[in-house]
């Protein structure tokens, strides 16, 4: 893979990337009415979302940074984004172009004060894997095998002009006024913040992996706090194969759902138990080990989950509740969906849209086991998705409903589904939370 010599670190040079990106963006739309002329609508729009997507990566991943850790985040949004965006802004998940190897040692240098010779026995300069924010390197010291993780130079000096640059594009999707909106950047910005602090990260992860190594079936690297830095962050090298491959490959429907188990039984003792979540749910931060163990990495994105967010938003999700209108409407503003200066339309329209959604989304909460091979409900999510963002009703009304915290919380629970669905786990023990 071809490597990177320069990052763009300014905010006019960041700027200047994403404005040549935008221009190509519109010629790819000069083409699309053209092949409108030749081709069906279906077939026009395929292309032409198909040449964005890759116009758009190709534009973030030499900014590296927020930028291609907001694709990486939209890339789980299977039942919003279309095809092509999932395909090639997934890509942004483990495989993106790394650094040079002599800007790896310059950045090593500016980050440690030290070159990686002078701190490790042996260290490649070529890195293993290349994600938004870092890239991991290999290394040796006193005989044991590690990873190095280097932050990208700039990154965390960009994240709040790269946020503001795609706020309007973000706001658009998802239909966001800008009455109200700031809380919801601000809860993006202030967890991207704490990604490219890797002095957090290397505290979160060791309090994870000490509370949850009861976990039968799981593992987690040791940390090594003497090797790290605010920028650099070493561990122990883990040897498995990325959860993408393994649920590629895998033909074995027991260890589907033994691997599928241990993911559950994971988030829901951070869930129920620690109040934090391990928010970032994508395959590149899950291995399959020889021993058929699920390897848990990368803690730089963990969600405190507050009591008073906490309570109604699991008691929403009882089918009692859902069923009960007083009590539905109760948690609903409770939860901020619906708001004290709704006219009567916008609290009848939201009211349904939400119990529709809500009904669909927590099926799994209410069994005691569930299939999520089940290949009709996902289907169902991605209809109900496609259903309301066609709505023109709702395209009239502020889509800023909720509290800002179910910005990390859905995106857990619709990364861990999503995980879930690929590895066809279809025997999974709920153990229902009883309020």
């Amino acid at each position: 893979m071809k490597t990177i010599d320069k990052i763009p670190t300014s905010k006019l040079q960041r700027a200047s990337k994403l404005v040549s990106t935008g221009a190509k963006v519109g010629v790819n739309y000069l083409k699309y009415y053209g092949d409108k002329l030749t081709k069906s609508e279906i077939e026009a729009k395929e292309r032409l979302n198909e040449n964005n997507a890759s116009d758009i990566y190709d534009g973030l991943k030499q900014l590296k940074g927020s930028a291609l850790k907001v694709a990486q985040m939209l890339s789980m949004e299977k039942s919003i984004m279309p095809r092509a965006y999932v395909e090639k802004f997934s890509l942004a998940q483990f495989s993106v172009p790394p650094l040079s190897p002599p800007l790896v040692i310059k950045t090593f240098k500016k980050y440690f004060g030290k070159l990686p010779n002078e701190i490790f026995d042996t260290f490649q300069a070529t890195s293993v894997n290349a994600a938004s924010i870092g890239q991991v390197h290999i290394a040796q010291k006193d005989g044991k095998k590690l990873a190095v993780k280097i932050q990208y130079p700039g990154v965390a000096e960009s994240i709040s002009s790269d946020l503001a640059m795609v706020k309007p594009i973000a706001m658009s999707m998802f239909n966001i006024k800008g009455d109200g909106s700031d809380k919801y950047f601000k809860e993006v910005e202030s967890k991207l913040i704490e990604e490219t602090n890797y002095v957090l990260e290397l505290q979160q992860s060791q309090e994870i992996a000490n509370a949850c190594s009861h976990i039968p079936g799981i593992q987690f690297p040791s940390y090594y706090e003497d090797l790290s830095s605010e920028r650099i962050i070493t561990m122990d090298y883990m040897k498995g194969i990325h959860l993408s491959e393994f649920t590629k490959n895998n033909q074995d429907s027991d260890l589907a759902n033994k691997i599928g188990q241990t993911l559950w039984d994971f988030y829901m003792y951070q869930i129920h138990e620690l109040k934090k979540v391990h928010a970032d749910p994508h395959p590149g931060n899950f291995l399959v080990s020889d021993s058929n163990d699920l390897i848990v990495l990368d803690f730089g994105c963990m969600k405190e989950i507050p009591e008073e967010f906490y309570i109604p938003y699991f008691e929403l999700a009882l089918k009692e509740n859902l069923n009960n209108k007083e009590r539905f409407t109760q948690k609903m503003y409770e939860l901020e969906i619906l708001r004290p200066d709704d006219s009567p339309e916008e609290i009848a329209f939201f009211s349904e849209m939400f119990h529709e959604m809500l009904s669909l989304f927590t099926q799994p909460l209410h069994e005691e086991y569930f299939d999520f091979s089940n290949a009709d409900f996902f289907g169902n999510i991605a209809r109900l998705g496609e259903k309301y963002s066609k709505n023109t009703q709702l395209r009239k009304m502020n889509g800023n409903r909720g509290s800002k915290h179910f910005i990390y919380m859905n995106r857990s629970f619709f990364g861990l589904y999503n995980l879930m669905f690929d590895l066809k786990a279809n025997h999974i023990r709920i153990k229902n939370i009883a309020f």
